[in-house]
């Protein structure tokens, strides 16, 4: 099952590969439009978003790639597509404030986790995020790897 956090979430997926790819500008919290079984999938903490991102179509913003696997007691006939385009609920201007910065600035939505609130409905945590160059990832693990050592260090003097 998903890990359960203590502000009352609960996080069926996470995009931790996001946060080593990307500069994590504003996050925002979407709902999902999803069908019954997706539902059900997703309770049971079965999901992946690693590879997926958001992108404007049409009026509104889609969740491209994100994999919600068949829900198994479920008949053939109710069963949905494990790869389908999802509708990401938020108001009108959030939408227009990102396809603005995906447009001008060159700038990505990426999905950072998906989990479900307190009142049980599914939500996604999006982030505008600029993509990092090599250098700024190596960067990020030279500072990661000093981090480790110096509290090893901190650990063993006292």
């Amino acid at each position: 099952m998903a890990a359960k956090k203590d502000d009352g979430r609960r996080v069926v997926a996470e995009n931790r590969k996001a946060r080593f790819e990307y500069m994590i500008g504003e996050t925002y919290e979407a709902g999902i439009q999803l069908a019954g079984t997706e539902v059900k999938s997703l309770r049971q903490g079965q999901a992946n978003i690693a590879e997926s991102y958001a992108s404007a179509e049409g009026d509104g913003l889609f969740l491209i790639n994100a994999y919600i696997p068949e829900y198994q007691q479920a008949g053939e006939f109710f069963q949905h597509e494990p790869r389908r385009h999802r509708r990401l609920l938020l108001k009108k201007r959030e939408i227009h404030k990102l396809r603005v910065a995906v447009e001008r600035q060159g700038m990505t939505v990426v999905p950072l986790e998906l989990y479900f609130n307190q009142r049980g409905l599914a939500k996604l945590r999006l982030a505008l995020a600029q993509g990092k160059k090599m250098h700024d990832r190596r960067e990020a693990t030279k500072k990661r790897e000093w981090d480790r050592q110096k509290a090893r260090l901190m650990r063993e003097k006292g």
